[in-house]
């Protein structure tokens, strides 16, 4: 999850609802399904988002959101775009490891110091998650006085200038990056600046580097830093956003976000034409989408009655456009989605909109129309078993999240994918993930315990922590493809931590469920040789235990050994 600073007094100016207290705000935002985790030493909220409204990862989305609750605005909303006077022209040099470009102009915005946080805040947020660290796509903003366009043409019109986008070669054209004082070639920049370093490994390696140009000369480079000389400061008015990414519609969509953002702070939206070599787009993209959902859907769905015009209030409410169409004894709502929304993709995020302007806490649990009543499983009786059991041992229990990004699972654990070690299966992946962060199903569980570790490096020590959760990899023997199991990890970390410690554990857990363990020396990628075994229980080979390598902890920032093992929860019936 991502977790945004909010400064309660900027969200009441901006909602128009001074007399809200703090405690009020936050129920207010928890209505919104926006999680109070704490405040800053400066007295800001800090919210956690879930990741499929974007459009809340700043003050000013959120506001807007607000205003839409408490019924101030109603109705869809779409900035004016005044007709275009700049042009981003795209060479063929472009890279094609990032090939497209969008953009926008917004002028006479009021960039107080509070709104210029807010917008750094919103431009590291958008390239944490839909960028996916800058990867897919990559966010520059500039202050459009320093900038010099280029004319477009003996037939072009007198006002209207162009940038160009297109490649450079590593040692080519030097420029002077932000927070430094020296020009440097794109390659020195990836070696010699702090921000280049960190994101060298999205450009290295080609024979040529995305670049960006005025008449002045190379102002940007994308995706890693921007030029000193059009920094944007509180003095800026004018200002050109440009993205860049692999793909078009996600660059768009972070466009938008940024431009109603700067809108709600008086921006005047200008639109760009971005001119590849063999067609044309006007941009930002403004359009709205439709989405059809039945009135006896929405009932069914959320199990409760309501008037067609309460289902209109509602979705008007949630910054929905919505027209009705009235057949027999049914009604069809034709609604009109934001561009902002990247989240509805389904009629069911409707309803969704329209459950959470009714208000979830006022929705009245009922008994489902069956003849049964529910109770566990048998193998959900034993997971909770194997839970107790391992919190008898002194292990504090966690439930983490399924989904895991690639290199958590395999790089950060010096761990091959494809392997037959434990945790080593091919991956069932995301084709589209929303973030970096969540890019498959986790193979193991192990990843996400040492994670916890690493997140939790200030607290107290010995930290033993275990859990058990669900796991899966690609099985071509398996009807669906992938074979999925529940898995029981554990690890000890103290000073002392050693093989000898899990395995007193391992061996009493064993005992409890009756089971004959043997542990054969083997090894394993994550742990230390000499001080890694197998676990086979009743003569199977079911899981590994030994003492975290090294190389694995460095790469998690701990300190102290850690040891531990991971086996499959049916090998304990």
């Amino acid at each position: 999850m991502v977790v945004v600073d909010i400064d309660p007094d900027e969200l009441r100016t901006l909602t128009g609802h001074d007399e809200k207290s703090d405690d009020e705000l936050k129920d207010d935002l928890f209505a919104l399904g926006l999680e109070f985790e704490g405040e800053t030493d400066d007295g800001e909220f800090q919210l956690e988002f879930a990741p499929d409204r974007l459009d809340r990862l700043s003050v000013e989305g959120v506001a807007r959101s607000l205003r839409y609750q408490y019924g101030d605005t109603r109705g869809i909303f779409v900035p004016d775009a005044n007709d275009a006077e700049w042009t981003i022209e795209v060479d063929e040099s472009v890279p094609d490891y990032r090939p497209y470009v969008t953009g926008a102009i917004v002028r006479d915005v009021n960039l107080t110091e509070d709104a210029l946080d807010s917008l750094i805040q919103l431009q590291e947020k958008l390239h944490a998650t839909m960028g996916r660290k800058r990867a897919k796509g990559a966010i520059g903003i500039h202050d459009l006085t320093m900038l010099k366009g280029g004319a477009l043409g003996p037939d072009a019109a007198a006002d209207h200038n162009s940038i160009e986008y297109r490649g450079v070669s590593p040692d080519g054209d030097t420029f002077v990056a932000l927070d430094s004082d020296r020009e440097l070639t794109p390659e020195e920049v990836l070696t010699d600046h702090p921000t280049g370093e960190t994101y060298a490994d999205l450009v290295e390696g080609h024979d040529t580097y995305p670049a960006i140009y005025d008449d002045l000369g190379l102002f940007s480079f994308p995706p890693v830093i921007n030029g000193r000389r059009t920094e944007v400061t509180t003095e800026s008015r004018d200002l050109l956003i440009e993205l860049t990414g692999t793909d078009q519609w996600t660059i768009d969509k972070m466009c938008v976000i940024l431009c109603y953002a700067l809108s709600a702070r008086g921006g005047q939206i200008e639109s760009v034409d971005v001119q590849y070599p063999d067609h044309a787009l006007v941009r930002p993209d403004f359009e709205t989408t439709e989405k059809r959902v039945t009135h006896d859907r929405i009932e069914t769905l959320l199990g409760v009655d309501l008037s067609e015009d309460e289902v209109v209030d509602y979705m008007e409410r949630a910054g929905l456009g919505v027209e009705t169409e009235v057949w027999g004894d049914g009604v069809d709502y034709d609604v009109e989605v934001p561009p902002y929304r990247v989240d509805v993709l389904h009629a069911v995020d409707i309803v969704d909109d329209v459950g959470r302007a009714h208000g979830f806490n006022e929705l009245v649990p009922r008994y489902p129309e069956v003849g049964t009543v529910g109770g566990r499983t048998s193998d959900s009786r034993h997971a909770r078993a194997v839970r107790n059991t391992l919190a008898g041992l002194g292990f504090e229990g966690l439930l983490n999240f399924h989904m895991i990004a690639e290199d958590e699972n395999y790089d950060r654990m010096n761990l091959a994918p494809g392997t037959d070690a434990v945790g080593g299966g091919r991956a069932a992946t995301i084709a589209e993930p929303y973030s970096e962060d969540y890019e498959m199903l986790r193979t193991w569980a192990l990843p996400s315990i040492l994670m916890v570790l690493e997140n939790n490096t200030h607290r107290a020590y010995p930290q033993d922590l275990a859990e058990v959760g669900f796991a899966a990899h690609l099985d071509d023997d398996e009807n669906t493809g992938v074979a999925e199991r529940d898995t029981v990890a554990a690890v000890v970390a103290r000073h002392d931590a050693s093989y000898e410690d899990a395995k007193s554990r391992l061996q009493s857990l064993c005992r409890a469920f009756d089971v004959g363990l043997e542990t054969p020396p083997t090894t394993h990628p994550s742990f230390i040789d000499g001080r890694t075994a197998a676990i086979e229980i009743d003569g199977e080979e079911v899981g590994v235990i030994g003492e975290i390598h090294p190389q694995v902890l460095v790469e998690h920032d701990l300190e102290l050994p850690v040891a531990g093992f991971e086996l499959r929860r049916d090998a304990l019936e």
